[in-house]
């Protein structure tokens, strides 16, 4: 999805692979203008260390390390809860009366949309090539172990949110921090850390969640499209008036396009890649071996397994956003009784979009042989070459995945980006108009420039905001198992029963 989530060319170490629409003298006057501004911030969020030769950013280890506090805190909930989640997901507790503005199903579908991106497609394709098919098997064990950070943030999503009598709600990080944290005679810190939160969001909003995929759209639409060549800006306005059709009406008509979009997305590009799996099965076991040998043994990449472990956790990290705090915003919104039904639903996302389909990414680009180490082929078109290796055409496929994954990104993150915005200046049709606004202006924007180091700056605004979640998420978890322990105790006496 973002690009510092796929690897998109950006001038961070770690990230190659995609190149930006265009490029032309008022992008470069702006961004000699801000780099010496927003360099050294990026660099700070994104700051690595080198180990066993590949650099590592600390802040996919404050990821990681607080996806695995929370699994053994609540007792690896994503595996014991798997079955209950589904239920939820199915509708079988779901009773319209309840609080809340969206459908179990809609709220995840919503939350799937901001983390199934050109991430799945290109960061993938960064992954297995920097640290080979070994990467598969870290990136899959961190996007079990980030079930549990989604599970944590997703309670306490609901459990704190704003409910109008309008019957419209607000929720997520900056409401748990600021109104959890007070419960704890701590409303300074958490009011610090709701607004630090919020601010992060907005810029992440704009720019990595907006102007960056309307770039990527444009990128892949010129590319099959011949027409659209240097017509960014008529793009952009095509996109802007989808997108602005879609925010206008809030969370329940993103939700309803959601639920059509990402189920249509998620069918396309994991249907594609089975039929190639399917057309190359007899290389299956030799890739899964490959898998499994690259995670434990030393490899043809940097850094040999350590390598492998390192980016297969950058790719799960920047994939599922599990910690990063967004999800939770739009689980809020979902109408239930009890919190902790939000959190079970919220636990398959990281399933869905790492386990599930980064996976599906992976094998495509093992089993069709397209990785070779030091190839210089890597990102969107080391997936691109894997998908058009046993079938002409299927980069067709591909393209018109990347813009549905892009186009349900955006929409989602408008919302995220809105509940940030009004938690700081307050709720209102007008004030909700007004960065709804500003937010299909930056499609158009995003469309018809590349601006890198704004983009560059969006993303480290997006993971800093993983700073101040997980912070508000250790000291509140406590107030999580509570809650844990409350549901189930309800679920026994018969007093939360199926529905249907």
């Amino acid at each position: 999805m973002l690009k510092a989530i796929v690897g998109a060319g950006a001038s961070l170490p770690f990230m190659t692979g995609l190149a930006y629409a265009q490029s032309d003298g008022i992008d470069k006057a702006i961004s000699d203008a801000i780099a010496p501004i927003v360099n050294p911030i990026v660099s700070t969020v994104f700051y690595s260390v080198p180990i066993f030769g590949t650099n590592f950013p600390l802040i996919v280890g404050w990821l990681v390390v607080a996806a695995l506090v929370f699994t053994f805190y609540f007792g690896f909930i994503q595996f014991r809860g798997f079955k209950h989640s589904v239920e939820l997901v199915r509708g079988d507790y779901f009773d319209p009366k309840d609080a809340g503005e969206v459908t179990p199903f809609q709220a995840l579908a919503t939350a799937l949309s901001g983390t199934v991106g050109l991430g799945n497609i290109a960061g993938v394709g960064v992954a297995v090539y920097l640290g080979g098919p070994g990467a598969t098997f870290w990136m899959i064990l961190a996007g079990l172990l980030g079930m549990a950070s989604k599970f944590t943030e997703c309670v306490l999503g609901v459990r704190y949110r704003n409910e109008y009598e309008d019957g419209t709600v607000s929720g997520g990080p900056m409401y748990y921090l600021s109104k959890g944290l007070s419960e704890d005679g701590k409303a300074t810190l958490g009011k610090f850390l709701a607004i630090f939160f919020s601010i992060c969001c907005i810029g992440g909003a704009l720019g990595g969640g907006n102007m960056f995929q309307a770039n990527q759209s444009f990128a892949q639409i010129s590319s099959i499209i011949p027409f659209f060549e240097g017509k960014g800006w008529l793009f952009g306005l095509i996109m802007a008036a989808v997108v602005g059709i879609v925010i206008i009406g809030g969370i329940k008509s993103i939700a309803r396009v959601t639920e059509k979009v990402v189920p249509g997305m998620a069918i396309i590009y994991v249907g594609a890649a089975l039929v190639i799996i399917i057309m190359n099965i007899g290389e299956v076991p030799a890739a899964v071996n490959a898998i499994i040998t690259g995670a434990f043994a030393p490899t043809a990449v940097a850094g040999g397994a350590i390598g492998a472990l390192i980016q297969g956790f950058k790719r799960a990290a920047f994939s599922n956003e599990a910690g990063i705090g967004s999800a939770s915003i739009a689980h809020s919104a979902v109408v239930t009784k009890h919190p902790v039904t939000e959190g079970y639903v919220a636990l398959l996302e990281p399933f869905i979009d790492t386990v599930i389909i980064c996976t599906m990414t992976s094998l495509v680009i093992i089993i069709t042989g397209s990785w070779v180490p030091d190839s210089g082929v890597t990102g969107i078109a080391l997936t691109s070459k894997a998908f058009e290796a046993d079938i002409a055409g299927f980069g067709y496929i591909l393209a018109i995945a990347a813009v549905l994954f892009a186009f349900s990104t955006m929409i989602s993150w408008s919302y995220y980006g809105l509940k940030a915005w009004t938690y700081m200046f307050g709720e209102g049709k007008t004030k909700e108009l007004v960065f709804k606004s500003i937010f299909c202006v930056f499609v158009v924007i995003g469309a018809s420039m590349s601006l890198g180091p704004v983009i560059d700056f969006s993303d480290a605004m997006i993971f800093a905001m993983a700073i101040a979640n997980i912070i508000g998420l250790y000291m509140l978890m406590p107030k999580v198992k509570a809650l844990l322990a409350d549901y189930h105790e309800r679920l026994a006496s018969g007093e939360l029963k199926k529905v249907k």
